[in-house]
């Protein structure tokens, strides 16, 4: 039968499918409407289908091919094209196929790579037609796939893919970009004013989407890497010679993590991560005292370096609400490591937007059996109307049971009036003589002066300190669901102040993660962590050092 229609149409006469364009001749592997209304095998299913490209190009008829065989979703520019090469191709195991609200006409196909296709048929009854194939082949290539999984690549508590992430593919990261635009603020002044008129005072902001233009270009989880900014001086943190001196270089370096967590002068926010989301990264440490103290130069190889140590970091976003992330590192030539989780929580503060960190890490020094249990401050953005700036605030306890010593850190908020910005303090006790073995003021992102009952005085500069880079894998030798991966789209947009092609990539990220959400409410099927385990209130990270005997003292 010819198709005579100038979209796709069911024929009820004869329970054919008819589709775009004019004049060609229907595919034989196209099902008729009886089989595929109550058959459930599987069949090679072809036709036109409307897809979204994005907010310029907007919807586009494409040639669509369901190739059951190899599990896979190609798309031609047209049917003539089909000899050629796939424009474009999505592997269906793992996918989740998913009608949309929007209308009875549209349907998405989220791949396990993150890629989506979002779709449009004729109507309704094509929809089901389209969907109810692609679901069929899904779930088959999808046990397919846990089958040999099962055989091959057990998921297990053993399983670490991060450790074996290539030395050799992590280069010094070359990702300068500082927050200093003021321009998008100003401009967009009249949406902010928008989005206040709605919020009311101490309004959680967990679930309110901000604006694009107030974006940093990382996400959350690359930022909590940057407190490794001076993985020297967390490295000799086990070679204090007592209790005591461990304490106050755990304080240290704990004091000097902050600053270069903000990348300029303007506060923005950081990507909310997607659950299931990591980011990877490490260090390279020189072993001499003294070289750890100069900047490095060029890219070093972090294949060779005998006198390097090396700090390996990974993070997780293990939970979407509440959003919390989990990260971990360690050196395992040292011997220690930190396991760290946190609930953002945010709140409107009138002219403010409060961040409280709620959560716990724990560092642990294996050579010397001890564990400092640690907190986080709060954070706040300043002045969002004019120029935005953070501020942190809070008290933070540090306390190691088996030696007896602890630390009171108080970060304090400027006054209404007068007094110094980002001022903070600190005290170190020994708890059984309620002796203070060492005090410490100044500002978390300048100068901190340590203090002890001997009169001896010294001064951190954490303007002067050197920063060692990361060492990050090119986004092309990342996993689909690593950070920088994951977002380069809108990283891209933003650079490129291009703010409403920013604002779609981000919709379609966001727009999958609730898609998936929403699929797992259906099937009942609990998200399963990949590097990260519940313990009680907390996460921990799988495979730490203290569980292995190999590290213990």
């Amino acid at each position: 039968m010819q198709g005579e229609t100038a979209a796709i149409r069911i024929t009820d006469n004869e329970g054919k499918l008819d589709v775009f364009p004019q004049n060609r001749t229907p595919s034989s592997g196209r099902a008729s409407a009886k089989s595929w209304q109550y058959s459930d095998h599987m069949e090679n299913i072809d036709g036109y289908l409307m897809k979204y490209t994005n907010l310029v190009t907007g919807w586009q008829y494409r040639f669509f091919v369901l190739n059951n065989e190899a599990g896979l979703l190609e798309y031609f520019v047209n049917e003539q094209s089909r000899p050629q090469k796939p424009r474009g191709m999505l592997p269906l195991a793992g996918a989740v196929i998913s009608p949309s609200d929007e209308d009875s006409h549209t349907f998405t196909v989220n791949a396990i790579s993150g890629e989506q296709y979002k779709l449009r048929a004729t109507d309704a009854k094509e929809r089901q037609h389209w969907v109810s194939r692609l679901q069929i082949c899904t779930q088959h290539h999808t046990e397919a796939m846990g089958k040999v999984r099962h055989i091959h690549y057990p998921i297990s508590k053993s399983y670490e893919l991060w450790r074996y992430i290539d030395a050799e593919d992590e280069l010094e990261d070359n990702f300068t970009d500082k927050e200093e635009d003021l321009g998008a603020v100003e401009e967009e002044r009249s949406v902010i004013l928008h989005l206040l008129s709605q919020l009311k005072l101490g309004m959680d902001l967990t679930r309110v989407v901000l604006p694009t233009f107030i974006l940093e270009k990382r996400s959350l989880l690359e930022m909590y890497a940057d407190f490794m900014s001076h993985p020297d001086l967390f490295v000799i943190i086990t070679d204090g010679s007592s209790p005591e001196d461990r304490m106050v270089r755990f304080v240290e370096y704990y004091l000097t993590s902050f600053h270069e967590g903000r990348k300029g002068a303007i506060a923005k926010k950081p990507y909310n991560p997607i659950i299931g989301e990591t980011f990877h990264c490490s260090w390279r440490v020189p072993k001499r005292p003294e070289a750890s103290r100069e900047p490095t130069q060029g890219t070093p190889d972090p294949t060779t370096p005998p006198d390097s140590y090396q700090v390996r970091f990974v993070a997780e976003q293990v939970s979407h609400h509440p959003p919390v992330s989990g990260f971990y590192a360690e050196c395992q030539e040292r011997r220690m490591c930190v396991n760290t989780h946190v609930w953002t929580k945010s709140k409107f503060m009138g002219m403010s937007i409060g961040v409280s960190m709620i959560g716990e890490g724990c560092l642990y020094l294996m050579e010397h059996d001890e564990e400092y249990t640690f907190t986080l401050p709060c954070a706040y953005a300043r002045s969002i109307l004019t120029v935005p700036w953070v501020e942190l605030g809070g008290k933070v306890n540090i306390s190691c049971t088996k030696t007896g010593y602890s630390a009171v850190i108080t970060f304090q908020t400027k006054p209404f009036y007068g007094g110094k910005l980002h001022k903070v303090t600190a005290e170190v006790k020994h708890n059984p003589t309620n002796a203070v073995v060492c005090r410490v003021q100044g500002e978390w992102n300048g100068a901190l002066e340590f203090s002890y009952p001997s009169g001896e005085t010294r001064v951190v500069d954490v303007t002067k300190l050197p920063v060692t880079r990361k060492l990050v894998r090119p986004i092309e030798k990342q996993g689909p669901t690593e950070s920088r991966r994951l977002w380069q789209h809108v990283t891209e947009s933003l650079r490129q102040k291009d703010i409403e092609k920013a604002t779609e990539h981000k919709r379609i990220l966001e727009e999958r993660q609730r898609t998936e959400e929403r699929h797992r409410a259906e099937t009942e099927t609990p998200w399963r962590t990949r590097y990260f385990e519940r313990e009680g209130d907390g996460w921990v990270y799988h495979k730490p050092l203290w569980k292995n005997s190999a590290f213990k003292s």
